[in-house]
């Protein structure tokens, strides 16, 4: 079967946040850009909702914070976590220097859709959906392009920059040959859903207990767990019956024991196997790496997408004016993980302290639960609290918007 080629000065593999967002800011400074999704929409469950305060500048530099808003979400202020019969408070986010102290929950296909729609006011963006990318295309050295598989046959697009922003399992990094360093994590996690009444708890929360940890964020008439598992014993559990599944989730949250039934089989249970990697070099000629792409992350904290909408940022403000004056280089790629890279080995430095520090020694435990040493140090001295909240809220190094909107006006 013929290929048919194109050209754009920017193509991106994978439609998730960090790629539609670099879609919209390149497009936005003139540049011309196709993103292409694999998928034909944006509805998968159990992905990552959270928009987090710094993530939540971004588009209101954009001046699209209070469209965004309209969209059905929920704000959190506050996150608790309780340990046996304890319960103590995580992050706080209203003492962040930002216009949302809040973190919005908003389905992640919501929120894809909000970034296509913006992109689509500028000529020079476009979207591919159901387009798979099957290989990239080399010239020597260097990648000019990649191959992808859409409903009208074979594709080769050539572009000076790829983009891989096609997730923890990224196709263009394992084709590029990029080298990853694993970091290991001693956990899984079983996401599934349970209705939410009126009289339930509103914060979202963290519930541990001996051997057994719950994480329940509230999403307005239902509640998204993730009951958090030890690595690679989904299928201990899954032989135990899903009795003993209702027994564990209603001893965590007693609340919920009149509804656990509602998870009546193990089809609507998603294994989340959670990895914690990044790459050692981000980029080769022709070619970088972003978001999950480039550090897959925990889920301690839920701050993949605020990583993942902060390398887009940054990339945008770097590459934008190389790109649409086609004087783009190696050296150009090297800046943006130069700039990212500090933030994503910090992060990750702090979630497998959680990881070693917390979850492990929970899931391991097997006499009445306190809390670890680390949360109650942080207990005794409220000022410290705040950290978290800047953590998950702002990250280490938040970007902001630099790249122009050539269109405004």
């Amino acid at each position: 079967m013929s290929s048919v080629s194109q050209s754009v000065q920017c193509c991106i593999a994978g439609g998730g946040p960090a790629g539609m967002m670099l879609g919209v800011l390149l497009a936005r400074a003139g540049v011309s850009v196709v993103v292409l999704e694999k998928h034909g929409d944006f509805l998968r469950d159990f992905r990552g909702d959270t928009l987090h305060p710094s993530t939540l500048d971004v588009i209101d530099e954009l001046g699209l914070l209070d469209r965004l808003l309209q969209l059905p979400h929920q704000k959190v202020s506050r996150i608790n976590a309780r340990f046996g019969e304890m319960e103590l408070p995580v992050a706080d986010f209203s003492f962040l220097p930002t216009r949302c102290r809040y973190v919005a929950f908003m389905p992640q296909w919501d929120f894809l859709n909000f970034l296509v729609e913006a992109g689509m006011q500028y000529p020079t963006f476009r979207v591919c959906m159901n387009a798979e990318v099957t290989d990239l295309t080399v010239a020597g050295d260097r990648i000019v392009g990649l191959r992808t598989m859409t409903p009208n046959g074979p594709t080769e697009i050539l572009a000076p920059l790829v983009i891989g922003a096609d997730g923890r399992h990224s196709l263009v990094r394992t084709q590029a040959g990029l080298s990853v360093e694993e970091f290991g994590a001693p956990m899984d996690v079983l996401w599934f859903r349970l209705s939410r009444r009126p009289n339930d708890p509103v914060d979202p929360m963290g519930r541990f207990d001996v051997g057994r940890i719950l994480i329940m964020l509230n999403r307005g008439d239902y509640w998204q767990c993730g009951f958090v598992i030890p690595k690679g014993t989904v299928n201990n559990f899954q032989a135990q019956g899903m009795s003993a599944f209702h027994v564990n989730i209603a001893r965590l949250a007693p609340f919920v024991s009149d509804r656990v039934r509602e998870v009546d089989h193990w089809d609507i249970v998603k294994l989340l196997t959670v990895q914690v990697d990044r790459l050692r070099q981000w980029y080769r000629p022709g070619l970088l790496c972003i978001g999950d792409a480039a550090h897959a992350m925990s889920p301690v904290g839920g701050v993949g997408i605020n990583l993942a909408i902060q390398d887009a940022v940054a990339t945008a403000n770097l590459l934008s004016l190389p790109l649409r004056e086609n004087r783009l280089k190696t050296e150009d790629l090297r800046s943006v993980q130069m700039r990212r890279a500090w933030p994503t080995k910090v992060t990750q430095y702090g979630q497998l302290l959680i990881q070693s520090r917390v979850i492990k020694p929970v899931l391991a435990s097997s006499q009445r639960l306190s809390p670890p040493r680390l949360v109650r140090f942080m207990t005794r001295f409220p000022a410290l609290q705040r950290l978290p909240a800047r953590m998950i809220g702002l990250g280490v190094r938040p970007e902001h918007v630099h790249s122009p909107d050539i269109h405004a006006g």
